[in-house]
């Protein structure tokens, strides 16, 4: 091990300058030193009959303090040195344990030292000494602690393993229900695979000792004062998990396997049996009931952590009063994606950030040191696959997946540590995987070596059993008879299930907090909803959230633009975009509906719109207008960490767990959303589906071209567009504050709900063409399509659709130009598609013989490639294109080239020449625009 920074024989002086400071005040030296000099005086006081000849000379001094390195660098490092791997020997660490290491040798070993102190034995051999400390720190189980900043919390881990020396102490009783789960675990996996043969399961086989783990860190839980667990996990092992600790039936899953739970009325897509949730109560051995949940999770291994997280944040703020302590996440990892999905750090950063911490993770890691096909040493860098957990000081623990007894212990000191500290702990189950990636899959052409010690390797199960039988815990018919009346549980669910024509699986989708929620049907989607305000109530809403109080000192640009705003609600009427969405949460709030927004500077806004929170100037208290409101809701606003991947996670969460509160997300910029593609693809587009989960998550994109280049400018529509089908989402693209008004108060006024992606304006935040008048936040409802309220109908030749800010430009030209036979047709919902409007619009010009889809982005992009789809199948008309010619890249990034662009686009909506078709006008579009700016 490394010699620690004490000091050596040569500064002897210096140890007695640090021991006559003690003298005078213990506490002006270092704990550590002050430990060393409590046994040392104890050692004077009191002398050991074994003393060493010579007693306390400077040279046995000296070597007190070498056996404190010592004491230390077990502390340290021992976890290097520990019999964790069931199937591999450890790679070799240099300088080792050896005594030599720390200046002592065999010689000294019934030398009594003082520093036995140090871990609790008072004036103790140094035999006994290491003895205490080999026991503790390389054994079944390695710690990895010392990099806590905190003294108490070393101490505590200290006392406690130092005290158990890191050794199980069960009852009988206690032995006995672990080796039933584990029995439970071994004989489920070893039935199914002689049941459904060759079937996908992606068993627990070689970490069986993971049930009853999680069944002990139930248990302790519950003792704890735990009411609730959230547990988040990848597919191995799953089915293991859903069975024998969240008590799925075993029939249901043998239904699955027989492929009977599919139903062709149902409607839903459905997914395999190794990605579905469940949900639960159990009761445990002592007495207490215990809610569990499985949240399900696609292939994307790790996507599932922020969805926990957040899921359990939202529990924390509505049903548990904010009370950490009553609900704990539980994350499953493997161990290739524990260190290879960057997603893992994100939701690690969230872990005591005010807006996302969830009061401490139980991370455990099936670790089968194997990706799919890949080595552990070509997975990772890092020494540990859990090594990304020092990165906020979490604690790790090692510990050999042979023994049960072990990690029972750890989970145990694992979720003491939760509740006394509220932070995450780590234990790094080290096992390995019985058969290849699934079991059709052949491990022996990339790993023969470590498959071939993995066959002759006897499974946990039988480890244990031969373990109690050896201490006299059990006897042998005990495990025989577990085993045998187990299997006989499984033939007979096996038979049951058999016997059924169809299964029908339970949902419950509709229960909780979503009681009084319902599927929606398209025709809800078109259903009016009374969205608005009465006036006296707005604008009373609108008062106080635009006075600023008496007494705090506000940045003078701020008080200006409070001004302006309080001008709005007493004198003009006219409200711009950044008060349209204040009021809608303020309206919110009074119908009791928590409001929760987050993102990348959500609490300003990036384009310094929102300022729902004001700094003050002369501190960095924060004052927030929104709070004033005289509601038992609450309003939430949080700057979250730099992250769209697990932010958004956590946000879906959230929002699955309350539909009563309104959720939102914010990208910086629209583009950014990029990084969180597979929430959006695998939850938000999906999950309704494939699991049965509705949810109300609201996604705020900034989107718009103002020639800030590619990273800047689109939100990418035609991603989300592609998407749609089935009415499993909701697109928006709102041309007025008011609209956006309705529309998120839509959201919370229907008695369903579906993700809402809005796609909101930067320039247009500002603009004094895209304000409200207050009857249109008193007396409308949310518009899925606009029509011109300018243009003739009778005159009517062409008609423009668009959406979002581009209809803006081409008002300014139409009202230039005095076009009366050009109507701009306004789509303010892209997806459910208002189809029906449409047609009645198009019905309405009915002298039009050109009807074009305006928009900014390129053809290949946008909303134009489902638009030209959605037409294709439902209208009768030709609709041409006017937009940027093709791309690789979103937008250019030069800003002449972009307003050539624009203005090319708007010329174009307007200057057709007379008697030309469709077709070639498109044509002629595209291969104009394609110039535009090449020279």
């Amino acid at each position: 091990m490394d010699r620690l920074n004490y000091i050596n024989s040569g500064n002897a002086a210096y140890i007695n300058s640090l021991y006559e400071s003690y003298k005078q005040d213990p506490e002006s030296v270092d704990f550590g030193w002050q430990k060393f000099f409590e046994g040392f005086d104890f050692g004077r006081e009191n002398p050991a009959p074994a003393a060493t000849a010579g007693g306390e000379t400077p040279e046995h001094f000296l070597k007190e303090i070498n056996v404190l390195n010592m004491i230390d660098g077990y502390r340290t490092r021992g976890h290097l040195f520990t019999k964790t791997n069931p199937v591999r020997e450890r790679r070799k660490y240099f300088p080792g344990k050896e005594l030599e290491t720390f200046g002592l040798s065999e010689a000294d070993m019934d030398a009594v030292f003082n520093s036995g102190v140090e871990v609790g034995l008072g004036a103790a051999t140094l035999r006994d000494i290491r003895q205490l400390l080999e026991e503790t720190y390389c054994q079944s189980i390695g710690a990895e602690y010392r990099y806590i900043r905190n003294p108490i919390k070393l101490k505590w881990f200290e006392d406690r393993m130092e005290s158990r020396r890191n050794t199980p102490s069960f009852s009988v009783d206690e032995k006995k229900l672990m080796l039933d789960k584990l029995n439970e675990a071994v004989v489920f996996e070893s039935f199914l695979g002689t049941k459904f043969l060759g079937q996908k399961r992606f068993s627990l086989e070689g970490a069986e000792a993971l049930i009853p783990a999680l069944d002990s860190v139930i248990q302790k839980g519950s003792e704890f004062g735990i009411q609730e667990f959230i547990i988040g996990m990848a597919h191995r092992g799953r089915l293991n998990v859903l069975t024998n600790i969240m008590e799925k039936p075993y029939k249901e899953v043998f239904s699955e396997f027989e492929g009977k739970n599919y139903d062709v009325e149902a409607g839903i897509g459905g997914d395999v049996k190794y990605h579905l949730g469940y949900s639960t109560d159990v009761v445990t051995k002592g007495g207490k009931k215990v809610h569990l949940s499985l949240c399900p999770n696609p292939s994307h291994l790790e996507a599932v952590d922020p969805v926990v997280e957040g899921l359990t944040r939202s529990k924390i703020d509505f049903k548990y009063g904010g009370d950490e302590s009553k609900i704990a996440p539980i994350l499953i990892h493997g161990d290739a994606s524990v260190a290879g999905q960057g997603i893992v750090y994100e939701v690690l950063q969230m872990e005591k950030l005010d807006g996302y911490r969830t009061g401490g993770t139980i991370h455990m890691v099936i670790n089968n040191q194997i990706g799919f096909t890949t080595n552990f040493k070509d997975a990772r860098s890092s020494t540990y696959c859990t090594d990304v957990a020092k990165t906020v000081l979490s604690p790790v623990f090692h510990v050999n997946g042979d023994d049960v007894e072990a990690l029972a212990y750890v989970v145990n000191l694992a979720m003491e540590y939760r509740q006394v500290f509220h932070e995450d702990v780590f234990i790094d189950i080290l096992c390995y995987r019985r058969y290849g990636h699934n079991e059709a899959d052949e491990p022996k052409f990339t790993q023969p070596l470590l498959y071939k010690a993995i066959e002759a390797h006897p499974n946990p199960l039988e480890i244990y059993k031969q373990k109690l039988q050896a201490e006299g815990s059990i006897d042998a018919n005990l495990a025989t008879e577990m085993e045998k009346k187990f299997r006989a549980e499984l033939q007979t669910r096996l038979d049951e299930s058999k016997a059924e024509e169809k299964f029908t699986e339970t949902v419950h989708m509709f229960e909780g907090a979503w009681q009084g929620m319902h599927l929606a049907t398209t025709k809800e989607f078109f259903t009016p909803v009374e969205t608005a305000v009465p006036e006296e109530e707005l604008l009373d809403i609108g008062k106080k959230i635009t006075v600023l109080p008496e007494g705090k000192q506000f940045f003078k640009k701020i008080e200006k633009l409070f001004e302006e705003r309080s001008k709005m609600v007493t004198t003009t009427h006219v409200f711009d975009w950044a008060m349209g969405e204040l009021l809608a949460y303020g309206t919110l709030l009074k119908n009791g509906h928590p409001v929760r927004l987050s993102g990348e500077d959500v609490k300003r806004g990036t384009f310094s719109h929102r300022h729902a929170v004001l700094t003050l100037a002369d501190s960095e208290d924060e004052y927030v207008p929104l709070d004033t409101i005289d509601t038992p809701a609450k309003f939430s606003i949080y700057n979250s960490l730099l992250s769209e991947y697990g932010v958004l996670g956590f946000e879906y969460g959230y929002a699955l767990a309350n539909p009563n509160a309104l959720t939102i997300w914010e990208a910086q910029f629209g583009d950014f959303f990029n990084g969180a593609q597979i929430i959006v693809d695998q939850y938000i587009a999906s999950a309704e589906t494939k699991w049965q989960r509705g949810n109300g998550l609201v996604m705020l994109l900034p989107h718009g071209y103002e020639g800030q280049g590619p990273e800047h400018s689109s939100a990418r529509v035609e991603r989300f567009m592609e998407l749609c089908a089935e009415s499993n989402i909701q697109v928006a693209n709102c041309t007025t504050p008011a609209n956006f008004f309705h529309l998120l108060r839509r959201q919370m006024l229907r008695d369903f709900r579906k993700p809402l992606i809005v796609f909101t304006p930067k320039s247009l935040l500002r603009s004094p063409k895209c304000v409200s008048k207050l009857e249109d936040f008193t007396k409308g409802k949310f518009q899925e399509m606009i029509d011109d309220q300018y243009a003739d109908p009778k005159k009517v030749k062409r008609v423009l659709m668009c959406t979002g800010k581009i209809y803006y430009d081409l008002l300014e030209k139409q009202q230039a130009d005095k076009r009366k036979d050009v109507a701009i047709v306004r789509i303010e919902q892209l997806y459910p598609t208002p189809t029906t409007q449409i047609k009645k619009m198009m019905a309405n010009y009915a002298k039009a013989d050109e009807f074009f889809w305006v928009q900014e982005e390129p053809e290949n992009m946008g909303a134009w490639p489902y638009i030209c789809r959605k037409f294709y199948s439902h209208m009768t008309v030709n609709l041409g294109i006017i937009s940027r010619p093709e791309g690789s890249s979103t937008a250019t990034g030069f800003s002449k080239q972009h307003a050539a662009q624009q203005l090319h686009i708007v010329a174009k909506a307007f200057e057709t020449p007379a008697g030309k078709k469709v077709k070639a006008v498109v044509k002629e579009t595209t291969e104009k625009m394609a110039n535009v700016g090449a020279d």
